[in-house]
C-alpha cells in the first residue's frame, strides 16, 4: 500500500488535540478589526472545535495525525 499525501493547506489550518478533536481558528480574524469591540476581537483568539459534519472530510485531509 503506497503511503497517503498529507494536505498541506490543511495541515496549516487544522490540528488535532490529544484528545482526537480537530480544532480550527475562527473566521473573519483580521478584517476589518478596528470597528469590532473588544469581546469579540479576544473571542476570535480561541480556536473551536470542527463541526461534525466536516470532521470525515479533514480526517481524510490529514491521514497521520
Amino acid at each position: 500500500m503506497p503511503k497517503i499525501k498529507t494536505h498541506k493547506s490543511a495541515k496549516r489550518r487544522f490540528h488535532i488535540t490529544g484528545s482526537g478533536k480537530i480544532m480550527h481558528s475562527k473566521i473573519g480574524k483580521s478584517h476589518l478589526r478596528l470597528k469590532k469591540p473588544h469581546r469579540v476581537k479576544r473571542q476570535y483568539s480561541e480556536e473551536v472545535v470542527v463541526h461534525p459534519a466536516n470532521e470525515r472530510r479533514v480526517k481524510r485531509l490529514l491521514p497521520y495525525r
